[in-house]
């Protein structure tokens, strides 16, 4: 990224010699805790109604959404009330609205093999859903806005912002009591990342929404590039300034609302 006159006043992050081993810690704890969920049985949500006939699945993915979203949010909670759990999972905290650029922060202690001071590690989870049985559904969803996100990790250049997307196949059965309709959103598959990790072709600025909007082009197949934060807001800043409608003017605009420079 080239900042022309800005060069020298552009704020510059630095994080922890520790951050990857941090950001690995998290994806795997994440990682351990779905898999265990799902291969325990608890990989269903399930939707008695009142009504006759089929479930309608017509636009499941708007409806089953926030459910797969507060599914994750009670495994993840449910682990933390254990004292002393294994994933050293102390504390989660839910989104507040939908605007929130993380769904669930998950609070993490650690204590280091000498037993000295512990080591709290946090992590910021976006979870998205998709239907294998849409096509394309939830395929390149938006993730958040290109101004809030470059803002995040100039605030706190250790930030840990991981995507954890999740597969289901929704079907329609019927109760056998009440012989009413039952809709079964079953989970099946996931994958996670760290953002920051993303690599360059599978992510884009949809200049058309906001100050642009963050889509991945297929979240389920990306590669990872190992990055530093200074690298990575370089990264989001070229994008933004290389996608049309914007241009580095815009960039200086943003920059100095958002106090990105000095």
């Amino acid at each position: 990224m080239n900042y022309g006159n800005y060069k020298e006043r552009v704020k510059i992050p630095e994080e922890s010699p520790a951050y990857p081993k941090q950001s690995n810690f998290v994806l795997t704890m994440i990682n351990t805790m779905v898999e265990e969920a799902f291969e325990s049985g608890n990989n269903q949500i399930i939707l008695d109604t009142n009504i006759n006939g089929e479930f309608p699945l017509d636009n499941i993915n708007k409806l089953a959404a926030p459910l797969i979203e507060s599914w994750a949010a009670t495994v993840f909670g449910n682990i933390s009330k254990i004292s002393g759990n294994k994933f050293n999972l102390i504390n989660i905290e839910v989104g507040a609205n939908r605007t929130d650029l993380a769904d669930v922060v998950l609070q993490f202690k650690r204590t280091n093999a000498e037993q000295l001071n512990p080591l709290y590690t946090t992590g910021s989870v976006d979870i998205k859903s998709t239907a294998d049985t849409i096509k394309n559904s939830g395929k390149g969803p938006n993730i958040t806005s290109f101004a809030k996100i470059r803002t995040a990790y100039l605030d706190d250049p250790d930030f840990i912002f991981v995507i954890l997307s999740i597969k289901y196949h929704p079907y329609s059965e019927t109760n056998p009591t009440t012989g009413m309709a039952k809709g079964i959103i079953d989970l099946h598959d996931f994958t996670s990342y760290d953002f920051k990790y993303l690599s360059e072709l599978d992510f884009s600025i949809n200049p058309a929404l906001g100050t642009g909007q963050i889509q991945i082009k297929d979240i389920h197949y990306v590669e990872v590039t190992p990055r530093t934060t200074w690298e990575l807001i370089q990264l989001l800043d070229k994008k933004y300034v290389n996608s049309s409608k914007r241009t580095f003017e815009d960039w200086v605009s943003e920059a100095m609302k958002r106090k990105w420079i000095k």
